[in-house]
């Protein structure tokens, strides 16, 4: 069976950007896609997304219809062999097949992530892992070589140090990618196909040198992949990878993507998205081996229609996390907690982020507050969640509700725990979601009373205590 993306032209079903189409067509009453003029590359992510193309819905709404159906209709018999043997695609024609090929919903969210990451194709799929594992699987292929970071989210180790090892021979090398020689020694050319990191390390914060990395990569022929779970608007990797290249000039990389050696992004901007070249997000929607098309990892349309309904407004709750984040950061270090935040002059990375980050976005709505113990962290947040209402014991992020959990036995649980403290996770880490629901000063309040509670209960609690950062 012919892969379903046709190959007249480069990759013509996911570019994202798109022609735009006002629906009237030419004077005389046409209404074929015209050629696209080029356009201006923006470098904030806010006003990349606000000069995307507007999806309207069926009767004109202003916001996209939901496609919720699985198989779609074609309306002659050779339609369907076109289509299949990619004479025939959604972009081009606006003609469909099946839900795990492309829905036009779904496909509508991924053009608004491309955009906001800087990629020129996006993918989302049903979750975070679904994303990394189909990536890893189309890159790296059986026997292949990988190099990651030491400190990553659980799920994302454990697929690399054993899922991956067992079901189809993968080797993962984890070291400090912070450490250029360590990388490079790690580094197998013409062996290693990935060098695997996040943007900002859950749930330690390291933040990564991706310039650095995209050039050790590139230079070994592999692929950097990068998650930025964490920094959707603050970071933009892809961007970084291609202001890198020797081939690419930030004006041109828009254009060009695929000439950076950030060759894709797992981007995680909605948890769920796969950003990247064209060529990439292409190849795997190959019917033939493509790991997208035939693992089916497609995301509900009723889901994408709400991510798409939500990302508007992305930059104002992403700028509000950061400067809740920032300010509280700062506040528990006077109180002498051990805290950790990329926005605190002291972290080691501050003036890495700096200088990689997008202005106006701050360093992201995610800290560490680590407690000591297990036992001490637990209490904090019995207290935090059961006392004072501060926020939540759950897992994710991005919620506007504050979320927290003891990293070492929840998201980073999967790690041995020789692993997690190589990663610098102790036993007392508590990873921090900061929410933008409430005043400020209302949730700074309820925090002072549970860390006074927990102080009341734990003997010698002054012992965790400490102006010094992780």
């Amino acid at each position: 069976m012919a892969p379903v993306v046709a190959a007249v032209e480069p990759f013509t079903l996911l570019k994202c950007l798109m022609p735009q189409d006002d629906g009237l067509g030419d004077d005389n009453g046409s209404t074929d896609v015209k050629p696209m003029k080029a356009h201006r590359r923006e470098s904030d992510p806010a006003a990349a997304l606000a000069g995307a193309r507007h999806e309207f819905g069926e009767h004109g709404g202003v916001n996209m219809s939901i496609e919720a159906s699985i198989t779609l209709t074609v309306m002659e018999p050779d339609t369907m062999r076109r289509l299949f043997a990619g004479e025939l695609g959604p972009e081009r024609d606006d003609m469909y097949i099946y839900s795990r090929h492309f829905n036009p919903t779904v496909l509508a969210l991924g053009r608004q992530i491309a955009v906001l990451e800087g990629t020129e194709a996006a993918y989302c799929t049903a979750s975070g892992m679904s994303a990394i594992s189909s990536v890893m699987m189309q890159l790296v292929g059986a026997g292949g070589h990988v190099v990651a970071s030491h400190c990553l989210y659980g799920g994302t180790h454990a697929l690399l140090s054993s899922f991956l090892p067992r079901t189809s021979g993968v080797n993962t090398t984890f070291v400090d990618t912070d450490d250029e020689a360590a990388v490079r020694a790690a580094v197998r050319p013409g062996e290693t196909k990935v060098v695997y990191v996040e943007t900002m390390s859950n749930p330690t914060l390291a933040v990564a040198d991706i310039p650095m990395l995209a050039r050790v990569a590139h230079e070994a022929g592999a692929k950097l992949v990068v998650d930025n779970t964490f920094t959707p608007l603050v970071v933009s990797p892809a961007r970084l990878g291609a202001t890198s290249s020797s081939t690419a000039s930030p004006s041109s990389s828009a254009a060009a993507p695929t000439s950076s050696p950030v060759r894709m992004t797992v981007s995680l901007t909605c948890k769920c998205a796969i950003c990247g070249p064209a060529s990439l997000v292409n190849s795997m929607m190959d019917l033939q081996d493509g790991a997208l098309m035939l693992l089916g990892p497609t995301m509900y349309a009723k889901v994408a229609s709400e991510l798409a309904g939500r990302l508007p407004h992305l930059p104002l709750r992403m700028q509000e996390h950061s400067r809740r984040a920032g300010e509280f950061a700062t506040r528990m270090r006077r109180l002498g907690l051990r805290v950790t935040y990329p926005g605190l002059p002291d972290h080691p990375h501050h003036d890495r982020l700096r200088t990689m980050g997008n202005p106006g976005y701050g360093a992201g709505g995610m800290l560490c507050v680590d407690m000591g113990t297990e036992a001490r962290a637990n209490r904090l947040m019995h207290h935090l969640q059961n006392t004072t209402q501060f926020g939540l014991m759950a897992v994710s992020l991005g919620y506007y509700e504050t979320l927290m959990s003891c990293s070492g036995n929840s998201t980073s649980s999967e790690m041995a725990p020789d692993d997690r403290a190589r990663a610098g996770i102790s036993p007392g880490l508590i990873r921090v979601s900061v929410g933008y629901n409430g005043t400020l000063e209302q949730r700074w309040e309820q925090f002072e009373q549970a860390l006074a509670l927990v102080q009341q209960e734990t003997p010698g609690a002054g012992a965790i205590m400490s102006c010094k950062a992780l």
